[in-house]
């Protein structure tokens, strides 16, 4: 058995999740630094955004707190993972957020119908 020489924390501890948030947003995707452009800043609705943010135990790509909405932006690991973002998006949704995912792929092709379809669920619509 392979050990490190420094006990790990547990990936729940605030303090790792915090320092593994940092790391994320450090190794961005094209497609969270494209969606970031247009999120940061109050650029769009005048509401402030959270990249890489935690929220209880888990990291979040994109939030408002503001409106309670949490942005997903998936690679490839995802399809592996699907159960594990059910249940994850279950948990933030019983936390009063409302999830949305797209495709990093998706997002990319069709920026101005991920923008609006952002748009709409920020107005509530």
């Amino acid at each position: 058995m392979c050990r490190s020489s420094t006990p790990q924390p547990l990936p729940f501890q605030k303090s790792s999740l915090i320092t593994f948030a940092k790391d994320l947003r450090i190794n961005a995707s094209d497609a969270e630094n494209k969606l970031w452009h247009y999120l940061r800043s109050k650029s769009l609705l005048n509401l402030k955004f959270r990249r890489q943010a935690v929220i209880g135990r888990y990291i979040v790509d994109f939030v408002c707190h503001e409106k309670k909405l949490v942005i997903e932006l998936d690679g490839g690991q995802h399809y592996a993972q699907e159960e594990y973002d059910k249940k994850r998006s279950r948990w933030l949704e019983g936390e009063g957020y409302k999830v949305i995912r797209f495709d990093n792929n998706e997002f990319l092709k069709n920026v101005d119908g991920v923008l609006e379809i952002i748009v709409q669920c920020l107005m509530g619509r």
